[in-house]
Formats: structure tokens, sequence, C-alpha cells
């Protein structure tokens, strides 16, 4: 094995830390990638409790299992969205306060700095996480939408992360955006454009995960090829879209997901159309030694039964590069 392969926590918030760690270890995984909500790993308790970090590790090598990332996705959103009810139902409620918008994405800005310490104090070097955005409404959108109004998108990005950013730099953390629909990089051209309205900025990469990059029609191998040094962690999730027209298209059409008329729908690894070959040979190619991160989501099968066939195919997998050249043997002198 050439990687430890992690669950990401966030699925199974329901779940207390203890049976989490359980379970997880029984369904053959190596670590977890923590969320920040549920109790899987809270940034107040982390940063003013005596001894909550220590016992977290507690548990966590009680059940032979490693951590090297924690996530707070739901925080990150709120830094550069337009606010509204959806978000009261996500942030925590010191972050919501009154809900004055502008307060909102203040208070969500501190809670990443906050994540950042928390980060450096439980002893892991990645925050994976979103950013929200201004613009995502003007993805397609009429009346069309002036240039300016998009650069405008960018720069406010720019000017409410990178003081966030800047902590993580000082603490030794990196910050990793889950390239994805809804944020401000969500394709290898907007991610470009984020990277570059940040001035490249040493803290900001990505949590690369396909499945958001492949029903889109993005090039999702190119995308590790692309940005090679900016993959501080990957996610590996599975999706499956038609090769025929549906009553539904790449939008959705305001379908839950595991309706019969969508488009494209998560599956558990392996039984979408990822090409994870692929995956593991590039992630290879650029140098990637982390973990590799189930991110387990399929509507039409038991999470229990997904998250440990999924465990094992990344186990069977991943393989290590090599270290010489295959036909050395016969290279003369």
């Amino acid at each position: 094995m050439a990687r430890p392969v992690t669950l990401c926590t966030g699925q199974w918030a329901d779940l207390d830390f203890e049976t989490l760690c359980q379970k997880a270890k029984q369904f053959g995984y190596d670590g977890v990638e923590l969320a920040c909500w549920g109790d899987h790993f809270e940034v107040t308790k982390a940063l003013e409790e005596e001894g909550y970090c220590d016992g977290r590790w507690e548990v966590l090598n009680r059940h032979g299992l490693n951590c090297f990332a924690i996530s707070n996705h739901l925080a990150g959103q709120a830094v550069c969205d337009l606010i509204d009810s959806r978000h009261k139902a996500i942030v925590p409620a010191h972050v919501w306060g009154d809900g004055d918008p502008e307060g909102v994405r203040q208070r969500a800005a501190t809670e990443m700095k906050k994540t950042a310490e928390a980060a450096a104090k439980f002893g892991v070097k990645v925050v994976n996480g979103f950013t929200g955005s201004s613009i995502w409404k003007y993805l397609y959108s009429f009346p069309p939408v002036a240039p300016e109004t998009i650069e405008a998108g960018y720069s406010d990005f720019a000017e409410r992360w990178i003081p966030i950013l800047d902590v993580y730099q000082e603490l030794g953390v990196r910050f990793a955006l889950e390239v994805h629909p809804t944020e401000i990089a969500f394709d290898v051209s907007s991610a470009q454009r984020a990277l570059d309205a940040l001035g490249l900025h040493p803290a900001f990469g990505f949590n690369f995960d396909p499945s958001h990059l492949a029903y889109q029609g993005v090039d999702y191998v190119g995308f590790i090829r692309a940005f090679g040094d900016r993959i501080f962690h990957v996610h590996m999730k599975d999706v499956y879209w038609s090769d025929k027209p549906c009553r539904s298209g790449v939008f959705g059409g305001h379908l839950d997901f595991g309706h019969p008329d969508r488009f494209w729908d998560f599956r558990s690894l392996g039984r979408g159309k990822i090409d994870f070959e692929e995956i593991i040979r590039s992630l290879n190619e650029v140098g990637y030694t982390g973990p590799l991160s189930v991110e387990w989501e399929d509507a039409g099968m038991d999470r229990e039964h997904g998250a440990t066939e999924a465990a094992a195919f990344v186990k069977k997998l991943d393989f290590k590069t090599s270290g010489v050249a295959f036909d050395a043997a016969f290279a003369r002198e």
C-alpha cells in the first residue's frame, strides 16, 4: 500500500466520535479525516478545553487510526457566500449570531482562522474546506453578466481569504479548497483564476475530488497535472452519469440525489465512471504521498456496506511509483 486510506467523517456526523472510530477501523480504514461538525472535531473545544486534542488522539490510537487532516467546509462556505436562511442550518450558532449577512461572513472568517489554530494544536497540517462564492449565481445567467462583475467576485474572494491564509501560513498549516460547484473554483479554469487572485498564496491549494469535475465534462486527470504542487489532499469519490439524454441535465433539475431522472449521481467507489487507475498514476507522477480519503456517498446503497467496499477498493487500487526503469536490466554500459 503506497498511501494511507482514510474515511472522511462528514457524512457520518450523526455518529459520536467513539462509535465512528470503532466503525472506521472495522470497515478497514487506516485513519480518518475529521469533520468540524457533529462531535468529531470541535474547533472551540480544541482551543479552549485542556486535554481535548490529547483525548481525540487517545481514542484514535486506541482504535489503531491516524489523522492527517481536518475539514471545515461548513464555516468556510459562509466566508464569501451571499448569506441566506440555508446557512443558519449549517454554521455553528456563534457564527450565525444575529444572521446579519456581513456579520456572518466576518464571523465565518474568524472561525476559519481558529480552525487553522486548532489544526496546528491537534498536530495536522491540512484543513480541507469550501470558500463560498459571491458570483456562483452568475454561472449561467440572463441578463448577461459584465466581466467586471466576475472580476469583482474574485477580488472579494481574495480580500476575504488572504488574511485567513496568512494565519495558515504563519502556523505551518495549509488550506485545501475542495473544487466544487458553488465555490469560487469549480473547474480547471476557475481554479487557476482563484490562485491568480490570491497571488499564488503558498498556503492555498486544493483538495482534489474527481467526482465534482467529471460529470461537468472537466478533465479531472488534467487537473492533477495542472496543479500537482497545489494538491494538498485527495478525496476518493465516484460519480455516474448517463450516456443517454435524460429528463434533467447537468444542473440537476432541482431533483434530490438518487432520483431516477437525474443525469448524474454519486456512486460508491468502483460503481461509477471515474478512471481511478489514471488518477493513481497521475498522483504518482506529481509526487503526491498524502492520504486517499474516501468521501462515501451513494443514495442507493447502505453506507456501511459502501464504506467497507470502498476501503478495500482503494487499497487494492493504490500502488507506489517505480524507483527504476522496468527495462534497466537490458541497458548497455
